[in-house]
């Protein structure tokens, strides 16, 4: 036995190194995405039971970003969907990241920025959403101002506009963005 096969190697924890933020193109994508905002918004949050879907599912764009092994999406980690209900006034909705993740605080400010980014190319004059007040600080960050506090399903909620200027339009939301991720040094 030579010295080496006495070395035992540590057991590294995986951690993807990029993640795709991307319109949802094929049925895993959305099927996993919804399972995620089932784990956030009923098990995790206890917002609705069930299930979160509604109407606004089957007019709306859902966006996700995934983690990548080799380049190729694995898993996804984070979505939010936007929609129009009048002609260029857009809306976004069910931002929701994975526990897991979450400590890449970046894949929320990347999947606010492709919502923005990809309405601003489909004609947006106004860009709205109703935020959970935790994330308030977030969104400002993110050149979003206040509009008006209020309460929804018994949580408290602040309605948010994007300032538009600060989201060049995206038109191909099919390719999306790449992300790197932290490093952990």
């Amino acid at each position: 036995m030579s010295c080496i096969d006495d070395v035992v190697e540590p057991v590294l924890e995986y951690a993807p190194v990029e993640f795709l933020v991307r319109e949802a193109a094929q049925q895993w994508e959305r099927d996993e995405a919804f399972a995620l905002r089932r784990a956030v918004f009923c098990i995790e949050q206890g917002i609705f039971a069930g299930d979160d879907r509604d109407g606004i599912d089957e007019r709306s764009q859902l966006l996700v970003a995934m983690s990548c092994i080799a380049g190729m999406p694995d898993q996804v980690v984070g979505t939010v969907r936007i929609h129009e209900p009048e002609p260029g006034l857009w809306w976004g909705s069910r931002l929701a990241v994975h526990p897991a993740f979450r400590s890449q605080g970046h894949l929320g400010a990347t999947l606010i920025r492709l919502a923005v980014t990809r309405a601003h190319a489909q004609d947006c004059r106004t860009f709205l959403a109703h935020v959970q007040s935790q994330n308030v600080p977030l969104f400002h960050k993110l050149h979003w101002r206040s509009l008006a506090e209020l309460s929804i399903h018994g949580r408290p909620h602040t309605e948010m506009q994007a300032d538009l200027a600060f989201y060049p339009p995206c038109h191909d939301a099919a390719s999306g963005f790449v992300s790197r991720a932290r490093s952990r040094t």
